[in-house]
């Protein structure tokens, strides 16, 4: 047994819990929080779309927000 702990912060490549798909999100049937609908205004704005609907979940926000990202070219590369 090795007497070595890893650790994380160390990694050169660390694992992310931050990119989780939000279909697998506990929460994600949750209404959409009020970040997300301000977030989706600016974007939608910037993209000149229509402002999104109401009653968007938190996952469906998220795939929106990141799809909208993806269209002004803010996509991160993950």
């Amino acid at each position: 047994m090795s007497s070595e702990l890893h650790n994380p912060q160390l990694d050169s490549n660390p694992p992310s819990n931050t990119q989780k798909d939000p279909d697998d999100w506990v929460s994600g049937d949750e209404p959409m929080t009020g970040a997300q609908a301000s977030y989706l205004t600016t974007l939608s704005e910037e993209a000149q779309l229509p402002a999104p609907e109401d009653g968007l979940t938190k996952a469906e926000a998220s795939k929106r927000i990141d799809e909208l990202k993806a269209r002004l070219g803010r996509s991160e590369s993950h």
